[in-house]
């Protein structure tokens, strides 16, 4: 039998994972109506299963050499924010690269810890909108109401490339992990990312040939900045490929899987860099490890958000809101869609600070609350001296680099007005051209940071600590921006640092209270000067 609940909520969120947990304590602690809806029997259940090897690619620096707990954010990329300073996650392992159940565990914590409004085994199945909001039907048929939707539910449908036979191989969320299985096997990996490439070091020691195909070059994290390109803790691989021992890449496209009766598979691979085009090769296994998507199916059509990236992610606007649905936000992985492979949104020490600004922008948008903030005078001097201490501690702008930033407001003949951690997009959509000038503060890595190898000492980097090279600075470094009248109206870098201590005072404050000085100057000088 159908049963509803008739409490209209003021918000439901799908999917108790990190995102689902830090978004329900945010939403309580501003006292708003929420109830979260997890198909599991316990928060985190993703991460139960993924990464199949068990071991986290995000960091878990404990040791840093300060005491100072923003900073320390800066090394920890597992933590939630929270009002608890013990509630961290360097208390549930000490591991650099820690195990995924000490994370399933954490969260669990995390969510008896604020007795989080969380109904579990409650798996939304169908999605409707009406003119009040949101009814969530789950598989019980039961009906969960709310004046708007936030989906935290992450990537979950494998993202299956369309090869002919490919539903013969086995894919990464339910092939064997163990290395016995593959003894003298050869294997094919379909994929070139951080999943594929587990899993082949896992095989290393097992398989006769190990050859990992897909038609991208790899990418490794330490040279994009990206952290979900291939990180060097699963790059094993590509040694035994390079120092000939019957592994390899190829570059190309599957063009068919066909698993003959014996057991064996016959693929049909396009080469994009050998003389031979097309080739046949056999191997004893393959493995499909090409990543996930989000997954749409659950929504009504009348309120099914636009898809991007290959259908693969919700098209978000600035404030992470479908940009067809009105209401239907979105938080976790998913908000990646605004700095795809560019910055930190897709992973926990990203997407804690954009749930933390979406809480800001619910306030904002429902709830009369204006973004925190705090007055300074509208003095050069005293501007640059809340720069420099922001940029020097902030952990926001550490992890979310040139996607989150802080925003300062410089109405004529009042104090300045001081914003944390706004979406620099929003920022602008925010701050109409008619509302004065303002500022944003920002750290960025260099242009082209991404094209050249940093460990080849023969390429020239700019000095550290050098103020008229700054703006060619290739490390990270903070960015000062001035806007007024919906233009960009002059930038300045600070230079860059190999401690990323930008405080001294003649290199990075007084060229920066300069900026504010020339900047503020122009403001107010007569039209033609």
């Amino acid at each position: 039998m159908n049963s509803t609940h008739s409490e209209r909520l003021d918000y439901l969120v799908v999917g108790a994972g990190p995102a689902g947990l830090q978004l329900g304590q945010l939403l309580q602690a501003a006292g708003h109506g929420y109830r979260i809806l997890e198909s599991g029997h316990a928060p985190g259940t993703f991460f139960g299963t993924f990464p199949r090897h068990r071991k986290l690619i995000s960091i878990n620096k404990v040791y840093n050499g300060t005491d100072d707990p923003e900073l320390n954010l800066r090394m920890d990329w597992n933590s939630l924010l929270s009002p608890d300073p013990h509630l961290l996650f360097s208390r549930y392992s000490k591991r650099y690269f820690p195990h995924a159940d000490d994370l399933v565990r954490y969260l669990a914590d995390f969510a008896e810890a604020f007795k989080l409004d969380i109904a579990y085994d409650t798996r939304a199945e169908r999605i409707q909108r009406d003119e009040d909001g949101f009814t969530v039907t789950d598989q019980h048929g039961h009906e969960h109401r709310a004046r708007r939707l936030i989906v935290a539910t992450g990537l979950t449908r494998p993202n299956t490339p369309d090869i002919p036979g490919i539903e013969t191989a086995d894919d990464y969320s339910v092939v064997s992990v163990d290395p016995e299985d593959f003894i003298d096997r050869r294997v094919l990996i379909i994929g070139k990312g951080n999943s594929a490439l587990e899993t082949a070091d896992n095989l290393v020691e097992t398989a006769a040939v190990i050859h990992v195909a897909g038609p991208h070059s790899v990418r490794m994290a330490w040279n994009s900045h990206y952290v979900g390109h291939l990180r060097a803790v699963n790059n094993n691989f590509l040694d035994t490929y390079q120092l000939k021992s019957q592994n390899a890449l190829l570059d190309g496209n599957v063009l068919s899987v066909e698993k003959d009766p014996d057991g064996m598979y016959r693929v049909r691979f396009s080469f994009s860099r050998a003389d031979e085009v097309v080739k046949e090769l056999r191997y004893d296994r393959v493995v499909v490890c090409t990543g996930f998507r989000f997954d749409a199916s659950v929504f009504d059509p009348e309120c099914s958000p636009a898809l991007v990236i290959d259908d693969r992610f919700a098209a978000l606007s600035p404030a992470y809101e479908s940009v067809n649905v009105p209401g239907l936000y979105f938080a976790g992985t998913l908000m990646q869609q605004r700095d795809f492979k560019k910055s930190t949104g897709g992973f926990i020490h990203g997407f804690r600070y954009a749930v933390r600004a979406l809480s800001r922008i619910l306030d904002e948008r429902h709830h009369e609350q204006s973004w925190p903030q705090r007055q300074l005078e509208s003095d050069p001097a005293a501007l640059a001296d809340a720069v420099v201490t922001r940029v020097n501690r902030s952990s926001a702008l550490w992890q979310q680099f040139g996607v989150i930033g802080d925003l300062i407001v410089t109405p004529a003949g009042e104090p300045a007005r001081y914003h944390e951690e706004v979406p620099v997009a929003y920022a602008h959509e925010r701050e109409l051209p008619d509302s004065g000038d303002y500022f944003t503060v920002t750290l960025e890595y260099g242009p082209d940071h991404d094209k050249v190898d940093p460990f080849d000492i023969t390429v020239r980097r700019t000095a550290q600590n050098s103020v008229d090279d700054a703006f060619d600075a290739a490390y990270l470094h903070p960015v000062i921006r001035h806007h007024g009248g919906g233009e960009l109206l002059g930038t300045h870098h600070m230079a860059e640092n190999l401690e990323n201590h930008w405080d001294d005072p003649e290199v990075h404050h007084a060229p920066l209270a300069a900026f504010f000085a020339r900047e503020l100057d122009r403001r107010s000088a007569p039209a033609g000067r």
